[in-house]
């Protein structure tokens, strides 16, 4: 009953940077943490980014960390995922999922998610 729609992706180049958003309809968000995954060509989906209800938890992959920020707006129905300082191994489609859990290890892995969007493809370009 969940829906999430992204948007923002697009092609650019290393070092630009893009924000990609996502709009739920659930009118209970703010009860939802959120995350974002990609999935590379060739490579597994993977983690890269997640927030907790209010907003006051974030836990980031290594390999975004410094360079992505996660954020919501509860008003809105919306999180973000701003992304800077962009490399070419960040090209893939970007998924936003919705779980109402909390701990470390259910909200950065594909399982703890029950509600996916379609996915925004990114390509940066070197």
């Amino acid at each position: 009953q969940v829906q999430l729609v992204e948007s923002g992706g697009g092609l650019v180049q290393a070092g630009d940077s893009l924000r990609l958003s996502c709009a739920a309809s659930a009118r209970t968000f703010s009860f939802y943490s959120m995350g974002w995954f990609r999935r590379a060509p060739g490579k597994e989906r993977e983690f890269a980014a997640a927030i907790s209800w209010s907003g006051g938890s974030t836990y980031y992959a290594d390999s975004v960390k410094g360079r992505f920020t996660i954020s919501r707006d509860n008003a809105k129905n919306t999180v973000y995922l701003q992304m800077n300082s962009l490399k070419p191994e960040d090209t893939a489609d970007y998924y936003c999922a919705a779980t109402r859990a909390w701990t470390r290890v259910v909200v950065t892995t594909t399982t703890g998610y029950d509600y996916w969007g379609q996915g925004t493809q990114v390509t940066v370009s070197s």
